[in-house]
């Protein structure tokens, strides 16, 4: 880990831990940790198939209005030089990007796609939310959701950008008997490069869920995000999950998704398990 990735660390950690002493003041609540795991097929408009496995590593403290979220991820990805996870299809002229060489020494744009992998460390994701509106009687909630994602991941692997993007969503949920409907509203700042411009975008959600007994739920959202580079894609996708609860402290979570825009993957399937004490 070098210098930058270890100060990144430090400032998410920071930001944790501060959010950690405001939901301990509001509740005792509790403590989770987690991890699981993504892979994500597609073409995103490129004459090549990409392949992407994320390994996300997550620590977080939920109070009674307050929660907090630190997500360190492992990422591998195989296709078009021009696709960063995350992001999607863009024009990337880093000379010593994923499937570019590295005999260059200045910015050259990239002429044509060509394809290759690497893998590392990708971008540090750190979150906190506070509930607005706690209706129990209505079964009705509003939050409010913070996020930075620090540029950890390596820009010249293709992995990320190599900058930090501030985002803000809006989210709420009605519970109706057995079901819950749920959807919101975000907006993200997006930092851009030398190599890489992207643009700001907003983002929406909405779905549904449905609570099968004490343990176990299922439920499908629609997920929206304009498109946010010149030669990339608004992203469209349908997904699909499963929760299922072993006591109080276990859970696990499944989703399969389908894409429908080149901004988002063809395919794709997921899990994590979670340990809250």
């Amino acid at each position: 880990m070098n210098r930058k990735q270890l100060l990144v660390c430090m400032i998410a950690g920071s930001v944790l831990g501060l959010g950690t002493q405001m939901a301990r003041a509001d509740d005792p609540g509790h403590a989770t940790v987690g991890a699981g795991f993504d892979y994500t097929s597609g073409s995103y408009g490129t004459p090549f198939s990409t392949d992407i496995w994320d390994v996300p590593f997550s620590a977080g403290y939920q109070g009674d209005r307050w929660s907090v979220k630190l997500t360190v991820p492992w990422v591998r990805i195989s296709g078009a030089n021009d696709v960063i996870p995350g992001i999607g299809r863009v024009k990337n002229s880093n000379p010593h990007g994923r499937g570019h060489g590295k005999g260059n020494t200045g910015p050259v744009p990239s002429v044509t796609e060509t394809t290759g992998s690497a893998s590392g460390l990708g971008d540090i994701v750190a979150q906190a939310t506070y509930g607005l509106v706690r209706n129990d009687a209505a079964n009705f909630g509003l939050d409010l959701t913070g996020k930075i994602k620090f540029g950890t991941a390596s820009a010249d692997k293709g992995l990320g950008t190599g900058q930090n993007d501030y985002g803000v969503n809006l989210d709420a949920y009605k519970g109706l008997g057995a079901w819950t409907v749920f959807g919101g509203a975000g907006y993200m700042k997006y930092g851009s490069s030398q190599y890489i411009v992207l643009h700001n975008g907003w983002n929406a959600n909405l779905g549904a869920g449905y609570k099968l007994d004490a343990s176990d739920d299922i439920g499908a959202y629609f997920y929206f995000r304009q498109k946010i580079s010149d030669s990339g894609y608004a992203e469209r996708e349908l997904t699909g999950y499963w929760n299922h609860h072993f006591g109080n402290a276990w859970r696990l979570q499944a989703y399969v998704l389908g894409g429908f825009s080149d901004g988002s993957p063809d395919w794709g399937v997921g899990g994590s398990m979670s340990y809250a004490f």
